[in-house]
């Protein structure tokens, strides 16, 4: 959930794309180069130029996590927050796929001046989103002025503050700083910092677990525009895409932090902004990832049960991986990109205990591409933002079916940037760069536009939105703000 770089197209193409335009958070993630990975929790060092192809050697068995030198602060205000029904616990939503399910009629009207705010706070810099559960907001967000990342927990009645944890690390702005969302359960809540730090919390009291400085534990080298992989909690472990030196994914015990397997990392694979998908096929439980940097990378399916690689294939292979997996079902994975790049449907088949993976369809940026966020795959049809530079389609929300077939487009005068989108009640809410809100509905009949309003200030408002409860949460670049989208 950060900003790519141009494809190719040329240097000074890239570096005015670059000043332009760049890609936030979440869900996921840049990386046409990587920055080179900062050492340690302390001052800034020397950045350099990352060597791809490097050999790999082969991974140590499972250990204890290492904890990191530093374990910060944690600042309580002792206010109690009210114990509100929804919940949104993590990037994508409670079924990872941006789609939420909750019982609460919404509103398919607004005034003038748009739902009703609820409460609204200062952030730092970043595009970094919430998770939600139980009336409690989780937000990982960076204090420029302490120079430290900054879990903060906030009431989702009223945006007041509970409690937060923070540790020190020194981040130069960088079209902002945290792009994240955590991953919290009833018990335990996990981050994954711009400089990829991952810690792990008591929910409640945000009391400390243990972390891991995966620069310094495992090689993984700092994507550009800081990270943007949103951590997994599944089955009580957290799930990391490393994509250190020897480690490319593994999975931790949330309660312990005990490292329970990990996967090696022969091919060199770098750590990307697009986050770990849960996926079941062929009786297996696996994660899916897109990773790499483009001299090495690809997509893999790695098991639950002990990090075997179930599969992998590099015919998705590019320099930008931001858009995250989407499940379709039935074995099938829509992936998408921007910068050209396009989209593509893999598709997995099944022999006598062997999972092969196959790309069964590729569609040009054209047909569909994504800069930033994920798609959403809803009632057999996928909606999504195509990309800039595409022609007369550039920046609008299309709905199209499985062979990229547009079924509509929301038209030239509707068009909504590197803003984020979701699908509540049978709508979908989609924000554009410069905070207006838009609610559509979610239906292959036709582009049914209900209601408009500009509900942030719009300095690049592309943080992912969360949804719990008929309280919906977006932000811009230094402000969140909680709308009361319910029916009245």
């Amino acid at each position: 959930m950060s900003r790519p770089i141009a494809h190719n197209s040329g240097m000074s193409d890239v570096r005015r794309s670059l000043a332009v335009r760049l890609v936030p958070a979440a869900a996921a993630g840049v990386g046409a180069a990587v920055l080179a990975a900062w050492i340690g929790w302390g001052p800034m060092p020397r950045l350099e130029e990352r060597v791809p192809g490097q050999d790999r050697p082969a991974v140590p068995a499972p250990e204890q996590a290492p904890v990191g030198p530093i374990r910060g602060t944690l600042t309580v205000s002792g206010l109690q927050p009210v114990e509100l029904p929804g919940a949104w616990p993590r990037f994508r939503g409670e079924h990872f796929d941006n789609i939420s399910r909750e019982n609460v009629p919404l509103a398919r009207t607004w005034p003038p001046e748009g739902p009703p705010v609820l409460w609204s706070v200062e952030l730092g810099e970043g595009y970094a989103a919430a998770a939600v559960l139980r009336g409690r907001v989780y937000v990982l967000d960076y204090d420029a002025r302490n120079q430290a990342d900054a879990l903060r927990c906030l009431s989702l009645a009223d945006g007041k503050e509970i409690w937060r944890y923070s540790y020190p690390v020194r981040i130069k702005r960088y079209h902002g700083m945290s792009r994240t969302i955590p991953a919290v359960t009833e018990r335990y809540v996990v981050s994954l910092g711009p400089k990829c730090h991952v810690t792990c919390l008591d929910a409640r009291s945000g009391e400390f677990r243990w972390a891991i400085d995966l620069v310094r534990e495992y090689g993984t080298e700092v994507p550009l525009w800081y990270a943007g992989q949103c951590p997994l909690i599944d089955r009580g472990r957290a799930i990391i895409a490393v994509g250190g030196t020897d480690v490319l994914m593994m999975a931790v015990d949330c309660r312990t932090g005990r490292v329970v397997w990990k996967t090696p990392n022969p091919d060199g694979w770098a750590m990307t902004h697009s986050s770990v998908m849960p996926m079941d096929f062929a009786g297996k439980r696996m994660y899916v990832y897109c990773g790499g940097d483009g001299s090495a990378g690809g997509v893999v399916g790695v098991s639950a049960e002990d990090g075997r690689v179930l599969w992998k294939t590099e015919q998705w292979r590019l320099r930008v991986n931001v858009p995250s997996p989407v499940i379709l079902g039935e074995g099938r994975i829509f992936l998408s990109a921007g910068y050209n790049y396009g989209s593509a449907i893999l598709q997995l088949s099944e022999q006598d205990g062997r999972i092969t993976p196959k790309i069964a369809a590729r569609f040009s940026a054209k047909q569909f591409g994504s800069e930033q966020h994920t798609p959403i795959f809803y009632q057999g049809h996928l909606y999504g933002v195509m990309p800039r530079n595409v022609g007369p389609l550039a920046e609008q929300l299309v709905c199209m079916d499985l062979g990229a077939k547009h079924i509509w487009t929301s038209g030239r005068e509707n068009r909504f940037g590197l803003g984020p989108y979701l699908i509540a009640d049978g709508l979908i809410f989609v924000m554009n760069d410069d905070g207006v809100l838009t609610l559509v509905e979610a239906t292959a009949a036709g582009y049914r536009q209900l209601a408009r309003a500009k509900v942030l200030d719009g300095h690049e408002s592309w943080g992912p939105m969360a949804i719990a409860g008929g309280r919906l949460l977006v932000r811009d670049l230094t402000r969140m703000v909680c709308l009361d989208v319910r029916a009245r």
